[in-house]
């Protein structure tokens, strides 16, 4: 963008510098936004303007929209303020930081059941976790169909229109046709029936989610794999699974050990996981596993000469800090099982509570109540006058930030309101919303002439943690 120098009026000026008052000289003069300054300042004045206007953004802690952690321990922060400097793409300058992410992966492989040595990668977020398990689908299946001497052409990706954006991302960018199924009136998760009724000799993979972001909910994935596996006996087809574990792939080992969603189901073939969510870890760290190394097409896997040594890597990204690992590593370290559960169970408990109290209310209905993950969803049992959106611009008074929106197409007309219960959320902060909610609702109850400017809204879906 070009930008022209003029001359300012007064009001202007203001609006486009940062007018601190400060006692310190540093301090008297404006600093442009926009431009860098045209000396130097004070580190300490640097860091008082960043921080005054920091201080405006809503509390992480009452932030109840994200998945994402928001509260670690002071050891673990210690930890990774010490490593924000080591590049993670640096193995042979940084061997222990590498071989602390190896134990990550094999940590991770051996908690979904993986039947040998660890085989994946750590990533920025699921985001790109997910991006590199649909481009080995698609290598696979283009492996599969040379080797009948078949198209290649055609690749699609079934999935429920449920799904976080990135995976349609991953459809859009490497020109994968998404089919969708939709969710219907009271089923929010995909079904083994859909499943079969959209796949094909073109699906390079079916994804199923383990824990929703609309609900929190688990979709059935062992139903689904004895689905495909019945199906592909019959077609002589190989139609494989993946499971999106963003949210529930460290809570389900822990709470749900005996649900089989993992690599004990053979079709199976890889996992992907947010450290970064109910992994316990500050943003943004995410994970890949596959169920053996033959799932890893080699020809994905790049060797760089890079810094003094050959590095494999099958990353999108190449330069990123370590710290996020050394994060991850401290809680495996840390917690280990029994404290992971321990964990785990507090918020569940914390998320049913909680879920079960807004439902006595008798205003809302539940759509889910957070014994999955500690996620749930509900709505207004009556949206006359006012709705989840007014409800949520009011919280937001009292700090609060819970979500509202609008569920997928055929659900579109359900607006609903989700809490992200994470640790650090304690059963008197759940008193607290609750008894904030019971004053926003009681507010708008007395509003007899109050309608809502939100009434008939359909938003934007919401497909983000």
């Amino acid at each position: 963008m070009l930008h022209k120098q003029k001359t300012l009026t007064a009001a202007a000026y203001h609006d486009q510098s940062l007018v601190p008052i400060y006692s310190r000289h540093a301090m008297q003069e404006p600093i442009p936004k926009y431009e860098l300054p045209p000396g130097e300042l004070d580190p300490e004045a640097a860091y008082n303007l960043i921080h005054d206007e920091l201080m405006l953004d809503g509390n992480a802690r009452l932030n109840l929209a994200t998945f994402v952690t928001t509260w670690m321990e002071p050891q673990a922060e210690k930890l990774m303020a010490e490593t924000f400097d080591k590049n993670m793409i640096d193995k042979d300058e940084y061997p222990f930081t590498a071989m602390l992410e190896e134990r990550c992966v094999n940590i991770v492989s051996h908690l979904f059941h993986a039947p040998g040595t660890g085989v994946g990668a750590s990533a920025i977020g699921s985001s790109e976790a997910v991006m590199l398990a649909g481009m080995a689908f698609k290598w696979r299946w283009r492996e599969r169909m040379r080797a009948l001497v078949k198209p290649t052409d055609k690749p699609n990706i079934v999935m429920g229109n449920n799904v976080q954006v990135v995976w349609e991302k991953f459809a859009r960018y490497w020109e994968v046709e998404p089919r969708y199924i939709e969710m219907e009136p009271g089923q929010y998760t995909i079904t083994p029936e859909a499943v079969l009724n959209a796949v094909d000799e073109n699906t390079i993979c079916v994804v199923a989610i383990l824990g929703v972001t609309y609900t929190g909910e688990f979709e059935p994935v062992e139903a689904i794999h004895e689905a495909l596996v019945g199906h592909n006996a019959k077609t002589g087809q190989d139609i494989p699974i993946h499971v999106d574990a963003a949210s529930g792939g460290f809570v389900a080992p822990f709470l749900q050990p005996d649900l089989k969603w993992d690599f004990r189901l053979p079709l199976v073939k890889s996992i992907n996981v947010s450290g970064h969510k109910y992994g316990l870890v500050y943003p943004g760290v995410g994970w890949v596993v596959w169920r053996s190394q033959e799932e890893l097409p080699e020809e994905l896997i790049f060797h760089v000469n890079y810094l003094g040594g050959d590095m494999p890597t099958f990353t999108l990204n190449f330069s990123r800090p370590g710290n996020q690992i050394v994060g991850q590593y401290y809680n495996f370290l840390r917690l280990g099982r029994q404290g992971y559960t321990q964990v785990m169970r507090s918020m569940q408990d914390t998320a049913v509570y909680l879920s079960s109290e807004i439902e006595k209310l008798g205003t809302f209905e539940l759509l889910s109540r957070g014994d999955t993950i500690p996620v749930f969803a509900f709505n207004l049992k009556n949206s006359d006058r006012y709705t989840v959106f007014d409800l949520s611009e009011k919280l937001r008074e009292h700090g609060w930030q819970v979500p509202a929106y609008t569920m997928p197409p055929k659900v579109e007309k359900l607006a609903v309101m989700r809490i992200c219960v994470r640790e650090g959320f304690s059963r008197n902060l759940a008193d607290m919303l609750l008894a904030d909610l019971k004053t926003a609702v009681a507010y708008f109850e007395n509003q007899k002439e109050f309608k809502s400017p939100h009434l008939g809204r359909h938003g934007k879906v919401h497909k983000n943690c």
